[in-house]
């Protein structure tokens, strides 16, 4: 049970980390791990694509999913200019 859940907090955040490497968006760990758990969500409701799995998590689902939802996230709370 631990593992499991450590396991899919490690693939949200690898998740997390591509798509914010995509979007160009760099928000923090936590938000990463976030983003990878929900954009999984996201992902597997929209595409179901399947294929190889982190953690349980789908990659390529996951990581489209991730992007949807970081994209979404700067739509709305924009970064500020430091």
């Amino acid at each position: 049970m631990t593992m499991d859940f450590l396991g899919t907090m490690l693939a949200g955040a690898v998740i997390g980390i591509l798509a914010s490497f995509v979007t160009g968006e760099r928000r923090g760990c936590i938000f990463n791990i976030i983003a990878g758990i929900v954009g999984s969500v996201i992902g597997e409701r929209l595409f179901s694509l399947g294929g190889p799995t982190i953690g349980g998590l789908p990659i390529l689902s996951s990581v489209l999913g991730a992007i949807i939802f970081v994209a979404v996230i700067s739509l709305f709370f924009g970064r500020k200019n430091d």
